[in-house]
């Protein structure tokens, strides 16, 4: 299947940046839409970016002009450069992706990381 694997979290004073990084492995056929969300204690999930195959884009309002998310179609990875970080981007950020594995016939499924957590604070 897919695995998403999350790097580069971490505690950073408010107006720091840090960037966040996601590989997908395994036995890929296709990934389409690629993204970030986050969960802060007591809140839901919400969504951070996503950025599609041909690199459209879609932002929360909430980090917009802070926030920017890539992706590289041929290792499989998706970026987020996060700066301007505020206390309340505090939170632990999950990559997620549709994927179409090997074997895995011809429907996207969706996957998610395990989480890496972003603490802002000074």
């Amino acid at each position: 299947q897919v695995q998403l694997v999350e790097s580069g979290g971490g505690l950073v004073q408010p107006g720091g940046s840090l960037r966040l990084s996601c590989a997908a492995s395994g036995s890929i056929f296709s990934i389409n839409v690629m993204g970030w969300y986050r969960q802060a204690p007591g809140k839901q999930r919400e969504l951070v970016a996503t950025i599609g195959s041909g690199s459209s884009t879609n932002y929360a309002d909430s980090v917009k002009g802070r926030f920017t998310i890539s992706r590289d179609n041929a290792k499989n990875t998706v970026l987020l450069q996060m700066n301007s970080l505020k206390p309340e981007d505090t939170a632990v950020y999950y990559c997620n992706a549709d994927a179409i594995y090997i074997g895995g016939g011809r429907q996207y499924k969706n996957y998610w990381g395990r989480g890496t957590q972003v603490t802002v604070s000074s």
